[in-house]
């Protein structure tokens, strides 16, 4: 890793701020969007159910990379965004339920590479608006920065429909107001996605 970051450009404001190396970064981006499908198939091989409902994925783009740098108070260095930056390259994965979810994580950390170098848990802890959701730091060949968020379906669709109404929208003085139903939302929605999951363990041991 030292030698791959040493030969980083540290020029400020280059004019590609990933130094050339975004095909090597989409690649790395396919390999684990491939072993995520490797692990999706295996388990529907098994008669057991998808745990992967889709996956998005995508490389941050150059505008994105240079103002997070920026608001972080980084310099805009190819140096500082494949290395001060951990989601140069963005995987969603959504799954059917919770434990869907758990089982992808398990999956990701049983990987020789990329390895998984930090975890942040907000299912067991939700963030204060609401926000759920399991996100994972990986470092793939020692290199390169991976961020991967799991959620499940319900999860997903609170989270795209909160970025869409406070961040996309000015709200003006109903921004208290919003949140905190935005927040009530969150709870009722994993309150029965809690009574889901008990359904679905209910009929797997039924099927048994």
């Amino acid at each position: 890793m030292d030698d791959f970051v040493n030969k980083l450009p540290v020029d400020e404001d280059p004019g590609d701020i990933y130094g050339g190396l975004r095909p090597e970064m989409a690649r790395i981006m396919n390999s684990i969007r491939d072993d995520l499908e490797s692990f999706r198939e295996d388990m529907k091989n098994r008669s057991l159910d998808d745990p992967i409902d889709r996956i998005f994925s995508r490389i941050k783009d150059e505008d994105s990379m240079r103002e997070k740098l920026e608001s972080r108070g980084l310099p805009v260095t190819v140096r500082a965004a494949l290395t001060e930056v951990e989601d140069a390259i963005g995987i969603r994965v959504v799954c059917p339920f919770v434990n869907d979810v758990y089982m992808v994580r398990d999956y990701l950390s049983g990987l020789r590479d990329p390895e998984v170098v930090s975890e942040t848990d907000h299912i067991k802890e939700p963030c204060e608006n609401g926000y759920r959701g399991l996100h994972l730091i990986l470092k793939a060949e020692n290199r390169f920065f991976a961020e991967v968020q799991i959620r499940t379906v319900t999860m997903d669709i609170w989270a795209n429909l909160e970025n869409s109404m406070l961040y996309l929208h000015d709200i003006g003085a109903n921004t208290d107001v919003i949140e905190k139903e935005l927040k009530r939302c969150a709870d009722d929605l994993a309150s029965a996605e809690g009574s889901l999951q008990s359904i679905r363990d209910m009929i797997g041991q039924a099927s048994c």
